[in-house]
């Protein structure tokens, strides 16, 4: 669907249990369910416009090592990595081999619409119902679940990134004085700052981009200090303010994917109507962009080399291509993202 026929989100069609702003069906084709969402978006015309963004021949990676968090991190595995020689896997050759075991969610990663479901119903984007069997299938062909190996279908993720450098904007334009910004304090980045760091960048966002945000965090996870380790206690990360009304800003702009360095792409701890901090689960972008958009979200993504070209170059859109791992049934997957200037 080209990303100018696509209805504003307060006149997307009622589906029925859903919020207002559920895009499912939107994208459904001769009665086949849809497994892309907003990367429906990426259209031919899009990605041809995409590839003008081409002019200096500089490429730079958005992938943080695998290994990027150097210190125990709850709730996720840190990566294993064992060598072995040839000789030692059976072969009577000299070199070697080597295997890699690792939680796709550790470093830098696609979340796909299948990491967030309905705490009742269990389902996910357009309607699917993830389960452990359907995800631990052994191929892809016949699988109905928007997991990420069904991107390479499509060619995987190409299109115009635009980076809103949030950390350096705020550097830069900080009042003498005034208190200073922490990608640990938990900063609500609104759609009106976002707004201000383009128009301060002299960057304009067009259907069909892919938005991505610089909070620093990956910065801090390198070398943390005691102060650092200190508000990490807290569990207030700097990121995009989690509220229907960004909700309705992102899908409006036609974004076809978002992504930043932070953990969660939007701010922790969630807030809830009222304004009080919410749970982890009470997340509000993430149920909005996987689960109702399609819209994948990129985390942890490395973004400091980024930000310094885009700083030299005074050029903050790109051409963005990303080929995430080709498993059956992956919920999450290494970017392997590049910009390319």
């Amino acid at each position: 669907m080209d990303p100018t026929s696509a209805p504003d989100f307060d006149d997307l069609p009622k589906v029925e249990g859903q919020p207002q702003g559920c895009a499912w069906g939107l994208f459904d084709k001769d009665g086949e369910k849809d497994v892309y969402g907003t990367l429906n978006f990426l259209t031919p015309r899009v990605v041809a416009a995409a590839a003008a963004e081409v002019k200096d021949g500089i490429s730079i990676s958005l992938n943080w090592p695998l290994n990027g968090i150097k210190f125990p991190f709850p709730h996720r595995k840190a990566p294993v990595h064992r060598a072995s020689t040839l000789r030692d896997v059976g072969m009577e050759l000299s070199g070697w081999d080597d295997e890699l075991e690792i939680n796709t969610q550790f470093s830098s990663q696609w979340d796909s619409l299948c990491h967030v479901t309905h705490s009742t119903t269990g389902e996910t984007y357009n309607g699917a119902v993830p389960t452990k069997e359907g995800l631990e299938i052994a191929s892809t062909e016949g699988n109905p679940l928007p997991s990420i190996e069904q991107w390479h279908k499509r060619g995987g993720i190409v299109g115009r990134g635009v980076l809103i450098d949030f950390k350096r904007y705020v550097d830069e334009t900080a009042v003498a004085g005034a208190e200073q910004y922490h990608p640990l304090d938990g900063h609500r980045i609104t759609p009106a700052e976002i707004e201000a760091v383009a128009k301060h960048q002299r960057v304009e966002f067009k259907l069909g981009d892919i938005l991505i945000v610089r909070t620093g965090y990956t910065e801090i996870l390198e070398a943390p200090t005691p102060d650092d380790f200190a508000k990490f206690a807290a569990v207030t990360l700097s990121g995009v303010h989690g509220t229907e009304e960004t909700a309705r800003w992102v899908w409006n702009h036609r974004f076809a994917a978002v992504a930043g360095d932070a953990h969660a792409f939007e701010a922790l701890p969630p807030v809830k109507p009222n304004g009080s901090p919410g749970e982890a689960f009470e997340l509000v972008l993430h149920p909005y962009f996987l689960n109702m958009f399609g819209m994948p979200i990129g985390e942890l993504w490395d973004l400091k080399a980024l930000g310094e070209y885009c700083k030299k170059a005074g050029k903050y859109s790109f051409l963005l291509t990303s080929m995430p791992l080709n498993h059956p049934g992956l919920v999450a997957s290494p970017p392997n993202a590049v910009a390319i200037f």
